[in-house]
């Protein structure tokens, strides 16, 4: 077994493989960027050295480097994790040249299957079922755009060199394959550093279901069940969960088959995913077809340890060192379910858009760092409270997994400990994955990669609490903290004692006192009042609606709330003026203000569109002076490795750009100025 291993990756990641390598005894070496200075991954390895600056290409993708460090430490391996280099065929080689283990399938393998044209090929010859598409070298878009019509609507153009869902489209109409497949050509180039593409037949209300596979170097191969990945939003993963719900023994054999087969295919080592689109029919029966083979670790691979009780990472560290596989297909065996949610920094209310911020809170659910099928709560994250989420990586904050005997249970869990989640400094998506855990067709299991947009109208734009709890949580934290002041002003003036009449809580012996807040709730101005009448206690109106208001400090940020009949417990935080309130019934914001700070904020943002996050332009679609209608594409800006278009607010004329293609903009940079067509008129 090696002594030592070079971490070639960050985040959650390297942080996982350097767990296990810890467990094993085996000591380990981490890589970091500018930007990672300080990063968690840096402090979980034994050594640590820096290798170039914030961009992945100034830093996790210089390979030459990251191979001088590996033998200059003595490191005996590296391992890729997943992403960057991880499927990196040069890399791979350049490795085995400078007589290091690369922690992964053969070079030969990874080329075989990094070209999804070729790998559909190579595929077909082994008998592997495929999904009706074009996958050849011609890539004109004449060529591209026949071959789609010939296939017939929809189709998905995809990147032939790419996964994770970029360089892909659904294209619903001919008319707009021509701007996609240019879309996905840039973002693949862009990614990648190839811009072909492949293009199939967009099967309809499809699942994606994935086979975990393992090779050794004598030749064994298992596969370890199946995951299903169908909860998807642009291509990306958001849910996944094994065993696949419904799926029969005799059709988890046959992709098992299947999934073994391609392996052998290229001579396959390691860790590996065989990726199936599967079809479902009217008759409920279903078909399944090879989409991609991912030469690495996956990121859902917690879910397939958790139901087998395997630490996969063990795995790839035994086999990449020459030995055989643990067990042997008959010796895998499932328990339970498990339920995997990747929580993100972004905001699905406005298009998934990324966000980047600092933890200001990161409080995470009671949890072990590495549960396997115990039928508990795992997190697997890379950051801890005060860490920054930079716009130079993937926007992932964590993994969070759970484990229970049943899928019902996994789910009850999932939803407790989504509930537990609090995360304070930047949007995230916790909400939005309470809302998909608790849809119907999560719940019941109705999936298909469909299943967001078509329960768009129970997942997105939700608040569960309301204004009237939001507007309590307010006034009861507010007073809360304005006691504790006093009280910790007073026993530092006087030892302890406390003048009963020194208190400013507005008690009177008789009579009432009226005292205002003003707020801001899902961007509406609103008022709030607080009556304290010495014989009806605390009354708080919102709205025109009057009801008495209670509550307790529990502990830390925990209050008890009682308003009118409605009792809950709430975790606030402060984050300048805005509150954070989170309850069992969901998450939201209020934002306290300040009639005197705010007095002079009298300037308008109409005409100014601004950069919503840190990134490089693109494009721009129109030039100074062109006449643009409301919802029209303006420019294309790229950030945490997506495309993002910005859209007109409103019709009116361009003014001026303020930015050329390929500049670098921070957030709330304004990108174009545009004169409004109310403004003109006016």
């Amino acid at each position: 077994m090696f002594k030592k291993i070079l971490i070639a990756n960050r985040g959650e990641i390297a942080c996982r493989v350097a767990a296990t390598a810890a467990r094993m005894a085996i000591r380990t070496v981490a890589v970091y960027s500018d930007a990672d200075a300080g990063a968690k991954h840096v402090q979980a390895c034994d050594e640590a050295v820096h290798i170039g600056a914030s961009a992945p290409k100034d830093s996790y993708l210089r390979w030459e480097k990251i191979i001088e460090v590996a033998l200059a430490t003595g490191a005996q391996a590296i391992h890729p994790g997943y992403g960057f280099l991880s499927e990196n065929e040069a890399f791979a080689r350049a490795c085995a040249t400078a007589g290091l283990v690369f922690i992964g399938p053969p070079a030969s393998a990874i080329l075989a299957m990094g070209l999804k044209a070729e790998s559909k090929q190579l595929m077909e010859k082994a008998g592997v079922p495929l999904v009706p598409g074009y996958h050849g070298s011609g890539q004109g878009i004449a060529l591209l755009q026949s071959e789609a019509d010939a296939m017939g609507y929809p189709v998905l153009i995809k990147a032939s060199a790419g996964g994770g869902g970029k360089g892909m489209r659904a294209v619903d109409r001919s008319e707009d394959f021509a701007d996609a497949l240019v879309s996905c050509k840039r973002e693949a180039i862009n990614s990648f550093g190839d811009d072909a593409v492949l293009i199939e037949k967009y099967v309809q209300r499809p699942r994606h279901i994935e086979i975990q596979v393992f090779g050794d170097t004598q030749g064994n191969y298992v596969y370890l069940f199946e995951r299903d990945c169908s909860v998807q939003r642009r291509h990306q993963k958001v849910l996944e969960e094994a065993p696949a719900p419904g799926m029969t023994q005799a059709m988890r054999e046959q992709m098992g088959a299947a999934a073994v087969a391609a392996a052998r295919a290229v001579n396959y080592v390691g860790a590996g995913t065989v990726e199936f689109i599967v079809e479902q029919k009217p008759d409920g029966s279903m078909s399944f077809f090879f989409m991609e083979m991912n030469t690495r670790l996956q990121v859902e691979h917690p879910v397939t340890e958790a139901i087998t009780g395997l630490d996969l990472v063990e795995w790839q560290l035994r086999v990449a060192a020459g030995e055989p596989l643990p067990l042997q297909q008959s010796e895998l065996k499932i328990n339970g379910h498990a339920i995997e949610a990747r929580i993100c920094a972004e905001t699905p209310d406005n298009n998934f858009l990324p966000a980047t911020g600092t933890l200001h809170v990161y409080g995470l659910p009671p949890c072990t760092s590495f549960a396997l099928a115990n039928q508990g709560v795992r997190v697997d994250s890379g950051v801890r409270q005060g860490d920054t989420i930079s716009p130079f990586y993937d926007s992932m904050v964590a993994k969070l997994i759970v484990h229970g005997s049943t899928r019902e249970e996994a789910l009850a869990r999932m939803d407790a400990a989504l509930m537990q989640t609090h995360i304070v400094g930047l949007a995230t998506n916790v909400q939005f994955l309470r809302h998909v855990v608790n849809s119907e067709s999560f719940a019941t299991a109705q999936l298909d990669t469909a299943l967001i947009p078509r329960e768009a109208t129970v997942l997105f734009n939700q608040d569960k609490v309301g204004l009237p709890l939001a507007a309590a949580a307010l006034v009861a934290h507010t007073l809360d903290q304005e006691a504790q002041k006093v009280l910790t002003a007073q026993r530092a003036d006087a030892q302890g004692w406390i003048d009963p009449w020194a208190q400013r809580d507005s008690w009177r012996s008789h009579g009432a006192t009226l005292r205002s807040f003003s707020a801001v709730y899902q961007e509406q101005p609103e008022l709030l009042q607080l009556t304290r009448a010495h014989t009806k206690g605390l009354q708080v109106q919102v709205q025109g609606v009057t009801a008495p208001l209670q509550f307790e400090r529990l502990h830390g940020s925990a209050l008890d709330i009682t308003l009118g009949d409605q009792r809950i417990q709430a975790q606030v935080y402060d984050h300048g003026e805005v509150l954070h309130v989170f309850t069992p019934l969901g998450a939201t914001t209020i934002t306290r203000v300040d009639a005197l700070a705010h007095a002079g904020d009298t300037q308008g943002e109409a005409g100014r569109l601004t950069a919503p996050m840190p990134g490089k332009v693109v494009s721009f679609s129109v030039k100074a002076g062109d006449a643009v209608k409301k919802g029209q594409p303006l420019a294309i800006m790229d950030a945490m490795k997506m495309e993002h278009t910005i859209a007109a607010p409103s019709d009116g004329v361009v003014a001026e750009l303020l930015f050329a293609p390929g500049d670098q903009v921070t957030e709330g940079a304004e990108l174009l100025r545009l004169e409004l067509a109310q403004t003109a008129a006016a």
